[in-house]
């Protein structure tokens, strides 16, 4: 028999099975540079037409994040988790009959109901994983558990390239000498050979959901916030009160945009620094850079053991923007590599500001999270500004000084952002 109290014993199931949850979100958001390519093909889009990728996934995000916390608000984590988990799997079914109609816009809504689910389970789990255990080492447990999140973005294009992508490229000049049955036939086999990928996506993710509901999860007790006068608790932008929570929400919109922003344009960056060809840049930014994040998010939850959280994400800040400050000054293999380096010191930013924006809040952590992830909308507006900074410049590499400016405001939250002031009582 083992002399492990219950409680902690508990604790450590459910830290496996939220951990499980890390991965699963982390699939849907680097899976996406496999389906641009795939579904421009299969659907013959233009590039604008196959941004809106991206664009459904942070919108499903900003719309639900709301929503998803007033769910865990009022029904708990569990079943926050089992609802997002089902959502998950009915967009990612819904990619089998948006591959047999080859409709766009189908795949586009199946993005948006899956961005959804995974908006639910990380509103939910990203807390959750923070009140599993002791308060002082919660960013420890939130970075050990994203670092997982860091597992899925190496895997998901791995996974995306061998069993989504066909290999089969023809011009526009070849497709024009098709017969329509040719065509046709082409058109449907790139479609097509999605739809095993996510019957598969879709069976995990119920497996996975039948293991929450089978589980006794430890039920997290908070504190209550205030009475508004009619037995109910506030629940609003009341939240804002908090100055440590509003620039929690301000540092990880633009860290998300810096993170999607130095990601997104890696390609062209080495082209125009380097003159790299762009499958070379492809595979030094899956095997360098997104390597170096995974294992940046393991290093950080061991650092943290001797370095306070707020400390070490100031600290990666300006190590970030030094680096940044070499990609846009220097050319060739110091400005490639230096931007190649950024990724392993972004790698902890996003859970620690997350941690350290809920700290000390109790039951509003939970409407405090759903900010946090609305926070995420940061991918879909830096990215375009930095393309338009590069469309009148005509250089991509001047686009680098936005996220440089973005680390600018990580490091003020980790300086002096982050630190809990208790609000002020008005007495009337």
């Amino acid at each position: 028999m083992s002399n492990q109290p219950p409680k902690a014993a508990s604790y450590k199931v459910a830290f496996v099975l939220i951990t499980s949850l890390f991965f699963i979100w982390a699939f849907l958001h680097n899976i996406n540079p496999i389906l641009i390519p795939h579904l421009k093909k299969a659907c013959q889009l233009t590039d604008l037409q196959s941004s809106f990728i991206d664009t459904a996934v942070y919108l499903g995000y900003f719309i639900i994040a709301l929503p998803a916390g007033w769910f865990m608000h009022k029904y708990g984590y569990k079943k926050g988790i089992l609802f997002g988990l089902i959502l998950y799997a009915i967009g990612a079914a819904l990619f089998i009959p948006a591959a047999s109609a080859r409709s766009y816009n189908f795949f586009l809504v199946a993005l948006f109901i899956i961005a959804s689910g995974a908006t639910f389970l990380e509103t939910v789990a990203n807390p959750y994983i923070t009140k599993l255990g002791d308060k002082a080492s919660s960013e420890q447990r939130l970075n050990f558990a994203q670092s997982f999140n860091g597992v899925g973005a190496f895997i998901a294009p791995i996974i995306g390239g061998q069993f989504i992508l066909s290999g089969i490229e023809h011009t526009p000049r070849e497709l024009q000498n098709f017969s329509p049955e040719q065509l046709n036939n082409y058109l449907s086999f790139e479609a097509n050979s999605i739809k095993i990928p996510y019957m598969v996506i879709t069976g995990v993710v119920l497996l996975v959901a039948l293991f929450f509901v089978f589980t006794r999860l430890p039920e997290i007790v908070e504190e209550d916030i205030e009475d508004d006068g009619h037995g109910h608790k506030s629940f609003s932008l009341k939240i804002f009160r908090h100055r440590h929570v509003t620039w929690a929400v301000i540092a990880e919109f633009f860290y998300v945009g810096a993170q999607v922003g130095v990601g997104s344009f890696f390609i062209r960056f080495s082209r125009f620094t380097m003159g790299l060809p762009e499958k070379e840049a492809a595979y030094l930014w899956g095997f360098i850079a997104m390597v170096g994040f995974m294992l940046g998010r393991f290093a950080g939850t061991f650092f943290m053991r001797y370095v306070k959280p707020s400390k070490l994400l100031s600290l990666y800040a300006v190590i970030n923007i030094v680096l940044l400050i070499i990609a846009l000054m220097a050319f060739g293999k110091i400005a490639v590599y230096s931007l190649l380096a950024v990724p392993f010191f972004m790698s902890i930013m996003f859970p620690t500001i997350f941690a350290l924006g809920i700290k000390g809040l109790g039951e509003e952590s939970k409407i405090a999270s759903s900010f946090l992830v609305m926070s995420i909308v940061g991918g879909a507006i830096i990215p375009p500004i930095m393309g338009q900074i590069s469309d009148k410049t005509g250089s991509i590499q001047m686009a680098y000084i936005v996220p440089l400016l973005c680390f600018v405001f990580v490091l003020y939250f980790g300086w002096k952002g982050y630190k809990f002031v208790e609000p002020k009582t008005v007495v009337v």
